[in-house]
């Protein structure tokens, strides 16, 4: 046979044209596919949003990029993160005015390792755009103090300090389905103060959300899913801070198929972005 190896080559394109690789898709809480355009579109109406993300997960920081590109069309944003912790403010207002450069930002803030990656994007468009960023996470130290010794030992801290956190006493509610679960997560090591160090986090992040919302704008808040997952942790402060807020959030999740959400995954968020699970992690 003439050409074998030209016919090898068309068979195999073929056959990966017939294949059909997708990365993710979007679905609403009652599992309905719906189009990344569409679920902006009903973002927008919004006046908070709580995108919930795996830390590592390269789709879930692209379409959040991606994300608040198309917002900035329709509306005025305030970008905020839990990975920038409110004691960093200063530094990262210095940064987004350009008064310091990016070694600048990394020598006096406290980043995360995968912060040039995964975050810095969304850092540098809030700059280009002269969009307010606000660092909204507890400094991790005062999360470590409620994990060792409760909410009590915040009430020691000096007042130039505790306006770090979100005001003290802290409200909790330990029956919560997601402070149980971490429980449970504990099994043999178990400490009545694991879900409460969690709990300064969402109190501390919804302070500072709602502490730095100015109508009309729309606030888009980045966190890990966990703090958003099943309108609870950061949305249950927000909710009982202001009942009448206009929220939505958004979870990511892993899925082997991801042509259909799976049933544990319903009601987990407005939206769920579920990614491949064969999808390459930024760590």
């Amino acid at each position: 046979m003439k050409y074998p190896f030209l016919l090898l080559v068309l068979f195999s394109t073929l056959g990966l044209q017939g294949q059909k690789l997708t990365a993710f898709k979007i679905y609403n809480e009652n599992g309905k596919k719906v189009t990344f355009k569409k679920m902006v579109k009903d973002l927008a109406k919004q006046e908070i949003v709580l995108f919930g993300e795996l830390h590592n997960n390269p789709i879930a920081h692209w379409i959040q990029l991606e994300l608040i590109k198309e917002l900035d069309k329709k509306r005025d944003l305030t970008l905020g993160a839990e990975m920038l912790e409110t004691d960093n403010q200063s530094q990262l207002n210095q940064y987004l005015a350009q008064e310091i450069d990016q070694s600048g930002l990394d020598s006096l803030a406290r980043l995360w390792n995968n912060y040039h990656t995964d975050y810095k994007p969304l850092v540098d468009f809030a700059k280009e755009n002269k969009i307010t960023f606000v660092a909204t996470n507890v400094p991790r130290r005062y999360a470590r103090m409620v994990y060792r010794k409760g909410f009590e030992v915040l009430d020691s801290l000096p007042s130039i300090e505790k306006q770090f956190i979100a005001p003290l006493p802290i409200s909790y509610d330990p029956d919560l389905p997601g402070y149980k679960k971490m429980m449970k997560m504990m099994r043999g090591h178990s400490n009545p103060n694991f879900p409460k160090a969690q709990a300064i986090k969402d109190a501390t992040m919804a302070h500072f959300i709602l502490k730095n919302y100015e109508h009309p704008n729309l606030f888009i808040h980045f966190n890990g899913a966990y703090h958003s997952d099943y309108y609870e942790g950061i949305f249950w402060y927000l909710i009982k801070l202001n009942k009448a807020l206009k929220i939505k959030t958004i979870s990511t999740v892993m899925q082997e198929d991801v042509n259909k959400l799976e049933q544990e995954y319903k009601k987990k968020a407005s939206y769920v972005l579920v990614v491949d699970e064969d999808m390459t992690t930024t760590y």
